[in-house]
């Protein structure tokens, strides 16, 4: 499975009373595939609001972006938990929605060691035949999927690709040791440069909501050997991939993407409880950070 380069973890759009707004879903679909050139889109993952997505919201939402999108770009389900009975069961009902794909994040809070997250990865590819990306993210987990485990994991046939946000030192070791046909991403914007230079395949961004055809261009003049022009890209777009998560202290995701999104003329409303919408001053440095771009 080739998810392509530009993956956007895709918000979920809200109405005024915190329900999916599915129709300003479709829009958006369109926007990213079309405008963006999104390759793929991740339903329900973080940036998607997963912790307080219900289940039968996120099986609407897999079987919802599958039929809008209508083959024009790969749809990968985030079934990933802490329990692994749960991520099987929503894994196999995903699959039946028609996903291309799987987004499994580390299990956060009970914090397993390495051989139960091992463990807990094999039991979900192995009751599923759908190509499935480990995502790893110490500062959300509260644990870490080593290099070792992820080499371990990707002899499993149908795990076919990792999002890694631990490090540039992970994603080059992990590139290292890997099959030739097990992918790289990185799930951290202002690397995806760096990390294409040390072997990544792409990026699994949220930037991409607002600047995703200039990421786009940024990729492949690095693949065609433009290094300049690339880099060039790059700082151009990197206090954006900044920005939308630093506003100007550190605010959770997708509070400001959201708000950058309906600034852009896309009602995808605000968050759910326990997050936030950005306060009037996160407000306007958000407005500042699209102006400069």
């Amino acid at each position: 499975m080739d998810f392509g380069r530009l993956i956007t973890a895709m918000v979920t759009p809200f109405d005024s009373k915190g329900n999916i707004n599915w129709d300003e879903t479709a829009r958006l679909i369109d926007y990213l595939i079309e405008d963006q050139k999104s390759d793929s889109l991740v339903v329900a993952g973080t940036t998607g609001e997963s912790p307080t997505l219900s289940e039968d919201e996120k099986l609407k939402l897999f079987q919802f972006v599958v039929d809008h999108a209508a083959g024009r770009c790969k749809v990968i389900a985030g079934t990933g938990s802490n329990n692994t009975e749960h991520s099987v069961k929503l894994t196999q009902q995903a699959e039946q929605c028609g996903v291309d794909g799987i987004l499994l994040v580390a299990p956060y809070y009970n914090k397993p060691n390495q051989e139960g997250l091992f463990l807990h990865f094999k039991a979900i590819a192995e009751s599923s035949s759908l190509p499935i990306m480990l995502y790893n993210v110490p500062g959300r987990t509260g644990i870490s999927l080593s290099v070792a485990t992820t080499l371990r994991l990707a002899q499993i046939p149908n795990i076919v690709a990792t999002k890694e946000c631990a490090s540039l030192d992970q994603v080059t070791q992990i590139v290292a040791g890997a099959p030739e046909e097990f992918i790289v991403y990185s799930g951290d914007d202002s690397a995806a440069l760096p990390a294409l230079s040390v072997g990544a395949y792409g990026i699994v961004s949220v930037a991409s909501h607002i600047a995703g055809s200039e990421m786009k261009d940024m990729i492949n003049a690095y693949l065609e050997g433009q290094i300049q022009v690339a880099a060039q890209l790059h700082q151009k777009l990197f206090p954006l991939f900044k920005g939308l998560f630093e506003c100007p202290d550190p605010l959770p995701n997708p509070s400001a993407v959201k708000f950058a999104l309906v600034e852009k003329g896309y009602q995808v409303g605000g968050v759910r409880l326990p997050l936030t919408s950005p306060s009037e001053d996160e407000a306007d440095y958000i407005r500042k950070v699209l102006s400069d771009y």
